[in-house]
Parts: C-alpha cells; structure tokens; sequence
C-alpha cells in the first residue's frame, strides 16, 4: 500500500468550487482509499491506496469530484517519495524562511526552462525562482499576494496544457510528513 497526497486545484478558495473536506473524505473512501484524511480546508488530502499510479488516481478522484459536487476540479496526487524529494531539493533556504516566503507549484508534467525563457529574473529580485522535479519554488519575502513575480508565473500561458497548483512551504512540509508517518 502507498501513501499519498492529493491537490485539488482552485477549490474553497472563493467561488463557487466548495468542497467540504468531510464530504472529501467520504468520497474518497468510497474509492477505496484507505484512511482519507485532510489537511486545512484548501485541498489537500492525504490517503493509502494499493492500486492504480499518481495519474490514475488523479483522474479517478477528478471524476467522482465532478460527478459528486457538480464541477470539474483538476487533481494532483503525488506519493511520499515524490513529496520528500521536492521538500529536500529546495534550493532556498527554507530552514531559514518564513512558510509564508517560500512556495512550491506543483506540475501535472515536467517542466523546463524555456516555458519561463520570457522572464527576466533581475526585473523581479529579491524574488527569485527555481525549477525541480515537475515542481517550480518561489521565493517572495514579503509574501505571495504582495508578490510580482508570482503574478507573472500565474500567467496562464506559462502553464499550458499542465495541471498548476502553489502551496505555501508549510503546506509542502506538512503533506511530506503526513505521508510519511499517517499523522
């Protein structure tokens, strides 16, 4: 059996997309994932599964979404393994940083340099950016909403034909170790 976390794209964050996370996890235990547990209430949700791969299980969960709630939600689902590589690869000190100035955008696909080939990084400092494993870290010291930079990689453009979601470090560090000790 493998753990992993599930990111729901753009839900409970106004809107109209509310998916109560009760109601999460009782729709996932009908797939049969084991021990559905959630984290905050802006979609991440945590489970055990011994069938299917990270992108069978997206769609899957994407469809019963849609099917129970009346709306189509993109769907991330990424195992431990995966989780802990991205938080230990960050190339910015995040020991060292707020949760708040750090953010990792998790990719459906892999993703290189030259979808980003338009941004001049001096235009943006202090804020920087960095790409990993289908997985894009942002630094913004005075937080996301305040941030430029950010705002430009929102562009939709940027991620064509991909599935992005942005969590906040803390988010990142806390779904790593859900997934790593069923917390």
């Amino acid at each position: 059996m493998t753990t992993y976390a599930a990111l729901l794209r753009g839900i409970n964050v106004g809107g109209s997309k509310k998916v109560p996370m009760a109601e999460l996890r009782t729709l996932m235990e009908g797939l049969g994932f084991v021990g559905a547990r959630t984290y905050l209430q802006s979609g991440q949700a945590v489970f055990s599964c011994d069938h299917g791969d990270e992108e069978s299980l997206a769609a899957e969960l994407g469809v019963a979404i849609e099917r129970r709630f009346g709306f189509p939600v993109d769907v991330i689902v990424r195992d431990h393994a995966y989780l802990a590589s991205v938080r230990d690869a960050c190339p910015f000190p995040a020991d060292r940083l707020e949760g708040r100035q750090l953010h990792l955008t998790y990719y459906s696909e892999p993703v290189d340099a030259e979808r980003f080939a338009e941004i001049d990084p001096a235009v943006y400092l202090p804020e920087e950016f960095r790409l990993g494993d289908r997985a894009l870290y942002l630094y913004a010291p005075d937080g996301l909403g305040r941030s430029k930079l950010a705002e430009h990689l929102a562009k939709r453009r940027l991620a064509k034909g991909l599935i992005a979601t942005t969590r906040n470090w803390n988010t990142v560090v806390k779904l790593a170790e859900m997934t790593a000790t069923g917390e």
